[in-house]
């Protein structure tokens, strides 16, 4: 098995007086935090207290960019944007969250899409291209955190931008290495000790399985854990263990260069 591996969640997705999920909680047990900049989740008071909380644990700061689709969370599928509306969608979102943590003397470590917007990338990549454009005008040496055998990391190889492959701990796989959508039966996991042996298998064979038991060839170098998912922090502390268990280091990611 890995030595060591990244274990990411995506945060900060609170607005206003509206909560979303433990992140302090969660804090504790990431190396990597995706927070949300404001569009699909967040504002500018959240995004500030997330990244102080972050840089204060030692947790890897990741930009979240998604849809503007706060009522949706990021989660309903936008259809008919250019690329150049998705190349400015992702750098505005991307240069908000480096402005705050510039702020906070701290900086912006990876770019994660969220939700829709992510999962729409990973089967299009002509979308992943437009998208992972604005990253790489922003930053090319700004690694993406992208999911593994999809066209998001064919679109980041194409770019030459750093790349993290994830797997995701509490999601169902498709047979094209995408995500079972929400609303169907099994897409989101939850019991911890079967969630821990699932990423286990993940890393040991080199592979996800899908709902139909199709092996998917992965290098995963980070896992995500929902923050938002009921019980993430439980969730994550178990896969954490298990971990750590089996004498694999949780620890920021090494990205694959190109």
């Amino acid at each position: 098995m890995s030595a060591s591996i990244d274990l990411n969640a995506d945060l900060g997705e609170s607005f206003g007086p509206w909560r979303m999920g433990d992140d302090d909680g969660i804090l504790d047990v990431v190396s990597s935090a995706n927070i949300a900049c404001g569009f699909h989740a967040g504002d500018p008071v959240v995004m500030t207290e997330t990244v102080k909380k972050a840089k204060d644990k030692g947790v890897s700061i990741g930009a979240h960019p998604g849809f503007d689709d706060l009522r949706g969370f990021g989660r309903r599928r936008i259809i008919g944007m250019s690329d150049a509306e998705l190349w400015a969608l992702t750098i505005a979102q991307i240069g908000a969250l480096s402005g705050v943590c510039q702020g906070l003397g701290t900086r912006v470590h990876h770019v994660k899409l969220h939700g829709a917007l992510s999962n729409m990338a990973s089967e299009n990549v002509d979308m992943a291209r437009a998208c992972l454009k604005a990253v790489y005008d922003f930053d090319p040496t700004l690694p993406i955190v992208a999911m593994a055998a999809t066209a998001l990391e064919t679109a980041a190889l194409e770019l030459q931008l750093p790349i993290a492959r994830e797997v995701f701990a509490d999601r169902a796989y498709n047979d094209d290495g995408t995500l079972v959508a929400r609303h169907l039966s099994g897409a989101v996991l939850h019991n911890p000790n079967d969630i821990a042996e699932r990423v286990l298998k993940m890393i040991d064979e080199q592979a996800v399985t899908s709902v139909n038991d199709k092996k998917i060839s992965v290098m995963p170098q980070t896992i995500c854990v929902h923050g938002d998912t009921p019980g993430s922090v439980a969730i994550a502390a178990a896969l954490r263990q298990r971990l750590e268990s089996e004498g694999i280091r949780v620890e920021r990611f090494t990205t694959s260069q190109p």
